[in-house]
């Protein structure tokens, strides 16, 4: 388990139902394993992904140990209710890549990877899916990359394929030209969802996940990857900070 430092506390209170969380770096391993339960009971349990299983009731992989595990917690009932994990270049490189690289061809990112932040399973118990939740989690996000002056932010955005892959498909179909990255960022996916088979032209379900990268400057980087694990399609974000809407600057970051 790496060593966490610099903790930042945040608080903030959902006004609709008078409950108090906090963000911070997991400070302890049983931090890390609450959120690793979390994290189960979401992917496994809630949306049926095959998990590794190193520890029952738990998702563990071999990136857990080099990352840093931003957590939200309910202050009242004392347990984390959303989870983010985050991979800085540094190490990256002592476990041997970035989690995107098994999904895509990122060759096209090499030159930002010395200052380029992953971001992966994201997650929030269904019981607390508010507003407060997740804007805990792009603020410790947030606070994260500008105290320790990183430039970029990965990570593979998931769509859920209950449906068979159809809004996948047809959400990168719709999806404006603006929010797509330049051609010197583009990557490629290793097992790539057939879109033009699935795309049936409904109006694309976006999830909010995806939904708030997009407006806050992301870049989709390509066209989606198949992740049979998870049974989800996955898209590649890049969001440069310097690209970052200064609606999300005055909201998020202190």
């Amino acid at each position: 388990m790496n060593e966490h430092h610099g903790q930042h506390i945040d608080a903030q209170q959902d006004i609709s139902s008078k409950i108090t969380y906090t963000v911070s770096l997991a400070r302890t391993e049983e931090e890390v394993r609450e959120a690793q339960r979390l994290r189960y009971k979401v992917f496994a349990e809630e949306l049926g992904a095959r998990l590794q299983m190193r520890e029952p009731g738990h998702d563990i992989d071999h990136f857990d140990a080099f990352c840093e595990h931003l957590v939200v917690r309910e202050s009242d009932a004392n347990r984390i209710v959303g989870t983010y994990r985050i991979l800085t270049p540094e190490a990256a490189r002592r476990v041997g890549g970035y989690y995107s690289e098994g999904e895509f061809y990122i060759t096209r990112l090499e030159h930002l990877k010395s200052r380029m932040v992953e971001v992966g399973r994201s997650c929030i118990h269904p019981d607390f899916r508010s507003g407060a939740v997740i804007a805990l989690l792009w603020t410790g996000l947030a606070e994260f990359m500008i105290t320790r002056n990183y430039d970029s932010l990965i990570g593979c955005a998931s769509i859920g394929m209950a449906d068979g892959g159809h809004n996948a498909a047809n959400l990168f179909q719709q999806l404006d030209a603006k929010h797509m990255a330049p051609a010197e960022y583009s990557v490629f996916p290793q097992h790539r969802l057939p879109v033009e088979r699935l795309a049936n032209g409904q109006p694309a379900f976006v999830p909010p996940l995806i939904k708030g990268y997009l407006r806050a400057g992301a870049w989709v980087c390509g066209e989606p990857a198949w992740d049979p694990d998870f049974n989800t399609a996955d898209l590649m974000l890049l969001l440069p900070m310097a690209r970052i809407n200064p609606r999300y600057v005055r909201h998020f970051i202190k």
